[in-house]
C-alpha cells in the first residue's frame, strides 16, 4: 500500500484524497499528539500541564496502544536486572506517576521475577480509566475513534494533520507535532526515512491471552515464582506439539494479575503460514497474524488445562484487541540509539530516560536474552527526532535504534519517558522559538529530572 501525495498552494498533503484546503478546521492548536498509548498519554499530559493547548488523537475507543488493545500487560524496564538481591526500581518520573495512578486503584500487582529482573502487570481496564483522568485533569481535548490520514507540511515544516472519523474528514492545525504512533506513521507519510529492523526483519508479534479460573497457589507450587517457565514446562509443551497442538514457542511467561485466580499468558509466536516474517504495517499480514493468533491461544490455553497444574479448570478470558506488536518502521534519527551503546551500558548527558531492560530479541525459534546485570544506559535525545522534517518528534517504539537495542529500548516504563521527554522538547521549543534538532538534550533532561525522573 502507497501513500498518495496532492499539491496545492503552500501545502504538501499525503494520504488525503481530497484539499486539504477545502477541509473544515477542526482544531488550531499548540500541539497534535497522534496515538494514545504510553509515550502518546505521557507527551499529550505533560504538554498541557506546561500550559500548552494539546489535542491527542486515538484510533481506538480507549488509551493504552500496545499495553490495553495488545494486552502485553506489564510495565517492564522499571527495575535493574541482577544476580543478588530484589527489585531496585531505576526508573520514576511520568512512569512512576502512571504507576501509582494504578495502584490507587488496584490496578497493578507488586514486582514479579522475571529471569533476573522483575516487572509488574496491570488491569487494562484500569489503565484506560487512570489514562481518561490524567488527559481530562489536564486540560487535554480528546479525539478517540480517529485516526489521522494526511499530513500538513509547509515548506518542510510540519503544520498539523488531516485527521478522519465517522463525522467526515477535517484538519487539525497544529504549531507542532509529536508521532506516538508507535508505527511512525506520520513520519511515513510525510516522506521522512524509516526502517524496519534489520535489513527488513523485525521481531515477531504475540497474541497476549488471559486465563482465568486458575488454582494460583497450586500452579505456584509447580510453576514457581519467576514468570519465565520452568524447564519442565518447555519439556511438556514440545510433547504436546508432537501430539499435534499449535505451540510454536517452547518458552513461555505467565504472570499473576491484580485479579483473583487470573493468569496474564504470554505464549504465542505469530510468522506467516508461509513461514515468512509478518510485518503488521501490511493489513493483510496484520490479519493474518491475529486470525492465527487467535488460534494459537486456543492450543496453548488447552496445553495449560492438560499439562500445568492449577489450570484443569481454566478459561479464556480474553486476547488482545489487536496482536502485540513489538516492532515496525523505526526513524531515521538525527542521532540513533547503537547495539554498543546497550551493551557497553553507556550514560551521557542528553540522556532522557534509563532503561535497564535486556535485550530481548523475539525473531527466530525461541526469545533471545541478553542481561544488563545492575546497571542501565541512557537514550539519547536526538533519537526522538527525525532526520529530515521541522516541528516533528517521535515518542515511544519507533524511536532511532539498532535492531538489538530496539529490543531493549522499546519497553513501556520507556515509552512513558519517551513521551515524557517528547513533552519537555516541545514546551522548550516552542517557548524558545528553535527546531526540536537545536533544542538541548542537556535541557529536556533537566526539565524531567526537575519534574521526577531518575536523572
Amino acid at each position: 500500500m502507497s501513500d498518495m501525495s496532492v499539491e496545492f498552494p503552500g501545502w504538501r498533503l499525503a494520504a488525503a484524497a481530497s484539499d486539504a484546503a477545502q477541509l473544515p478546521v477542526l482544531a488550531d492548536v499548540d500541539v497534535v499528539v497522534v496515538g494514545g498509548g504510553a509515550a502518546g498519554v505521557a507527551a499529550a499530559t505533560v504538554c498541557a500541564e506546561g500550559g500548552l493547548s494539546v489535542v491527542i488523537v486515538e484510533r481506538y475507543g480507549f488509551f493504552g496502544g500496545a499495553a490495553v488493545a495488545g494486552m502485553s500487560g506489564t510495565i517492564c524496564g522499571l527495575y535493574l536486572a541482577t544476580e543478588s538481591g530484589g527489585p531496585k526500581q531505576v526508573v520514576h518520573g511520568f512512569t512512576e506517576r502512571f504507576r501509582e495512578g494504578l495502584a490507587e486503584r488496584g490496578g497493578v500487582t507488586g514486582p514479579q521475577k522475571y529471569g533476573k529482573t522483575w516487572t509488574v502487570a496491570h488491569d487494562p481496564l484500569v489503565w484506560r480509566e487512570v489514562a481518561d483522568d490524567f488527559l481530562e485533569r489536564a486540560g487535554v481535548r480528546i479525539l478517540l475513534h480517529t485516526a489521522v490520514t494526511g499530513v500538513l507540511v509547509e515548506q518542510g515544516r510540519h503544520a498539523g494533520v488531516v485527521v478522519e472519523s465517522n463525522a467526515g474528514r477535517s484538519v487539525i492545525r497544529a504549531a507542532r507535532t509529536i508521532d506516538a504512533s508507535g508505527d511512525a506513521a506520520v513520519v511515513a507519510r510525510a516522506g521522512h526515512a524509516t526502517r524496519f529492523g534489520d535489513g527488513g526483519r523485525i521481531q515477531n508479534p504475540t497474541m497476549f491471552f488471559r486465563l482465568g479460573n486458575v488454582d494460583l497457589p497450586a500452579f505456584r507450587e509447580a510453576y514457581g515464582e519467576d514468570t519465565i517457565c520452568p524447564p519442565w514446562v518447555s519439556s511438556a509443551i514440545e510433547s504436546a506439539r508432537a501430539d499435534g497442538l499449535g505451540l510454536p514457542r517452547s518458552h513461555v511467561w505467565l504472570f499473576h494479575t491484580t485479579r483473583p485466580g487470573e493468569l496474564l499468558v504470554n505464549a504465542t509466536r505469530l510468522v506467516g503460514r508461509d513461514g515468512r516474517m509478518l510485518n503488521v504495517v501490511d493489513p493483510e499480514d496484520f490479519t493474518e497474524a491475529e486470525i492465527d493468533g487467535r488460534r494459537q491461544v486456543r492450543d496453548y490455553a488447552r496445553f495449560l488445562r492438560q499439562r500445568v497444574p492449577g489450570c484443569a479448570g481454566s478459561f479464556v478470558v480474553d486476547t488482545g484487541v489487536e496482536v502485540g506488536i513489538r516492532q515496525t518502521r523505526s526513524i531515521e534519527a538525527v542521532e540513533e540509539l547503537t547495539n554498543a551503546d546497550v551493551l557497553a551500558c553507556r550514560k551521557r548527558a542528553d540522556g532522557i530516560v534509563r532503561s535497564p531492560w535486556p535485550i530481548e530479541l523475539h525473531s527466530g525459534d525461541r526469545p533471545e536474552l541478553r542481561w544488563l546485570l545492575d546497571d542501565f544506559y541512557e537514550v539519547p535525545y536526538l533519537a526522538l527526532v527525525p532526520r529530515t522534517g521541522e516541528n516533528i518528534i517521535v515518542a515511544g517504539r519507533c524511536l532511532g535504534a539498532e535492531h538489538e537495542a530496539l529490543a531493549s529500548a522499546r519497553v513501556t516504563a520507556q515509552c512513558f519517558e519517551y513521551g515524557h521527554a517528547a513533552a519537555a522538547a516541545t514546551l522548550l521549543s516552542l517557548r524558545e522559538d528553535l527546531p526540536y534538532r537545536s533544542v538541548s538534550g542537556a535541557d529536556v533532561r533537566a526539565a524531567m529530572h526537575a519534574a521526577g525522573s531518575s536523572l
